[in-house]
């Protein structure tokens, strides 16, 4: 592992690079201990603190973990795609609100993504995803939910439709856009949504995934693409015309 001191890059990220690339490599693995601060400040001829950085970089990254006693240390860490989802959901996040983004672009992306888990979904889901499906299903269709609870609940409902396809890669892919992008569109479409058109739409997915019926998970998914999509355009028509509409002048006393 080097760095180059005379980069302008800084020292610690440097190092930290050098250590992620070891372990991309297999130069370093799962559970190896990594040299100790001063071996490391050694190696690379820098200062502890400097190394110090460099690991809380990696630790931040979750590719390392650190260890206290006469067996402590920091080793690398086994990532598993779970503990990447969190990373995934706030790129995501970032990215549509940071970017202009439209409603459509990311709707489209959202279900083409949701789409290509379906064929899987239909043949490998497990009794629990099913039963997480339908458990979802009677909970949006609970008197008094709060807006937040229904969308936290749609969330819940697509998560178990993706972890259904039994594809860790897929799951971890899809975090972000199920994770991500649905709670930005439910926050543009709830107040014009119909709870009971959403609820039937998800029942109609659901059943077709419980009869191993691909082509009407795909069917559900596109009505439920439509549906969202015709939503957001009454929701974007109103605020045009909200924007349209020139504002009364006081009386006059």
């Amino acid at each position: 592992m080097k760095i180059d001191p005379s980069s302008p890059a800084d020292l610690s990220a440097q190092i930290a690079q050098a250590i992620r690339d070891a372990i991309i490599d297999g130069a370093l693995i799962v559970d190896e201990r990594l040299p100790s601060e001063s071996e490391l400040a050694d190696q690379f001829n820098v200062s502890r603190p400097t190394v110090r950085e460099a690991l809380k970089r990696l630790a931040a990254q979750s590719l390392i973990r650190t260890q206290r006693g006469a067996t402590g240390g920091a080793f690398v860490r086994h990532l598993r795609y779970e503990d990447a989802y969190s990373q995934q959901i706030t790129t995501s996040t970032l990215l549509l609100s940071m970017n202009d983004v439209s409603f459509a672009t990311a709707c489209e992306a959202r279900f083409a993504m949701e789409r290509a888990c379906a064929p899987m979904a239909a043949a490998r889901r497990t009794p629990d995803h099913l039963a997480t499906m339908r458990a979802e299903i009677l909970r949006q269709g609970q008197p008094g939910l709060t807006d937040e609870a229904f969308c936290a609940s749609d969330v819940a409902f697509h998560r178990a439709l993706v972890d259904g396809a039994g594809n860790p890669v897929l799951s971890y892919q899809l975090a972000g856009a199920v994770e991500a992008m649905q709670p930005l569109m439910n926050m543009i479409t709830f107040t014009a949504r119909s709870r009971e058109t959403i609820i039937e739409l998800h029942r109609s997915i659901a059943d077709a995934v419980d009869a191993g019926d691909s082509s009407g998970v795909v069917d559900g998914l596109h009505r439920l693409e439509r549906e969202t999509l015709t939503l957001a355009d009454s929701v974007f028509a109103e605020r045009q015309a909200r924007r349209s509409t020139p504002s009364k002048p006081d009386s006059a006393a």
